[in-house]
Parts: structure tokens; C-alpha cells; sequence
């Protein structure tokens, strides 16, 4: 739909003629969450590592027009998933860290979050794995290199925990973090680029178990 066709209608001007339904504009912000969603959405499908805003705005039937009154880019728009990807894990990894006592139980439910995260959000995992982003501006990928940082320096937090609680540590807790976080990248990869057919979280209690 175009601009036009979402602002309020015009009273009729007959009484015979029957009123058209009414389109209700978006709340404030609801619009923006629609094209990140979509965007989302499309990134699940088959192929899809490069989309156009052509595409995006036929998928809402809106004008390439409107989503740059939301979005000043394409670029933007991305950055709008990955804050949505920051937000929710690392929010998780706060309520993890305040739920649960022991530092290895922290680090085994952080990297079945993260698995879980991604794939339950199919799409959202094409963004932390650099799929998606490899035909966009490279401060994107530079961006997710930061959260896996963070989400590596997490679990290095909760293993040298760990190794205080007096838990027999056979490598330093800076390796296992290593570790563990190219198991959850190495996952995700795989998940991505078997079209979603092969779940991440195959498995995923065995391997915990022997890495940590």
C-alpha cells in the first residue's frame, strides 16, 4: 500500500454508497517493526542472502519510499535485526547469570540459548552467522564479530566462576569459552547453510556434556 492509502479515508460522499473498510494507520513504531519482520521473514527463504528494498517493499506492498521514511538505508535496517538479536540474548544472559548459582550450569544454558534463539529465528540466524550480510556494509559484520565477543567474554565470566566453585578445571577458561563459542558459530553455520533442515540443537545435551 502507498503512502496515501494508509493515511485516514475521506467521508463518503453518497449515502448509497457502501462504506470501503477502513486501513488504520500504524502506531507510532509499529510500522518500522513490520519492515523488520518482513525483512526477517524473507531471509528464511531459499536464496535469499541478497535483498532488495524493491523486494521488502512488494512483500508489504508499500513503496520503496516508505520504508526509507523509517529506515534512511538498507544498512539501517539490518542493524535494526541485530539489535533485536543484542537485546534479547544478551538480556537472557543477565537473567541466566541471576537464576542460576553455579558458573558451568550458566555457561551450559548460555549456549543452549543461543542455539534455541537460533532456531526458533531462522532468518535472525542468516544475520549472526554473516550470511546476510555479506553484500552489506562491512560494519555489519564487524558489529555481530562483536557479539560473539561478548557472548565468548560471558562465558569466560562463568567458567572462571567455576574454577573458583573449586570445579576441576582441565584448560583455561579463556579456551573452553573459545570452544564453546565456535560450537554455537559452527551450528548456526551449519543450520544456515542446510537450507534449516539440520536443527542446531542436534544432539546438543551430549555435546554439552563433554565440552563442559
Amino acid at each position: 500500500m502507498s503512502h496515501a492509502e494508509i493515511s485516514s479515508p475521506e467521508p463518503s460522499s453518497g449515502a448509497e454508497e457502501p462504506a470501503a473498510p477502513a486501513r488504520k494507520r500504524p502506531k507510532p513504531g509499529e510500522r518500522r517493526v513490520q519492515i523488520l519482520q518482513a525483512l526477517a521473514t524473507m531471509l528464511e527463504q531459499p536464496g535469499a542472502e541478497r535483498i532488495t528494498t524493491a523486494a521488502l517493499a512488494a512483500r508489504l506492498d508499500v513503496s520503496e519510499a516508505a520504508l526509507y521514511r523509517h529506515f534512511a538505508s538498507k544498512a539501517q535496517m539490518f542493524e535494526g535485526l541485530i539489535e533485536f538479536i543484542e537485546q534479547s540474548v544478551f538480556t537472557l544472559i543477565n537473567q541466566i547469570g541471576e537464576r542460576e548459582a553455579q558458573g558451568q550450569a550458566q555457561a551450559a544454558r548460555i549456549v543452549a540459548m543461543l542455539i534455541q534463539f537460533a532456531e526458533k529465528n531462522p532468518g535472525m540466524t542468516r544475520v549472526m552467522v554473516g550470511d546476510a550480510l555479506v553484500f552489506e556494509n562491512e560494519r555489519l559484520q564487524h558489529r555481530m564479530n562483536q557479539f560473539f565477543d561478548k557472548v565468548e567474554a560471558s562465558l569466560k565470566q562463568c567458567l572462571r566462576a567455576a574454577d573458583a566453585e573449586g570445579a576441576t578445571p582441565t584448560v583455561d577458561a579463556q579456551v573452553r569459552a573459545s570452544m564453546l563459542t565456535s560450537f554455537i558459530v559452527g551450528r548456526l553455520q551449519r543450520f544456515a547453510r542446510s537450507g534449516f533442515k539440520r536443527p542446531p540443537s542436534e544432539h546438543l545435551d551430549a555435546s554439552l556434556a563433554r565440552m563442559i
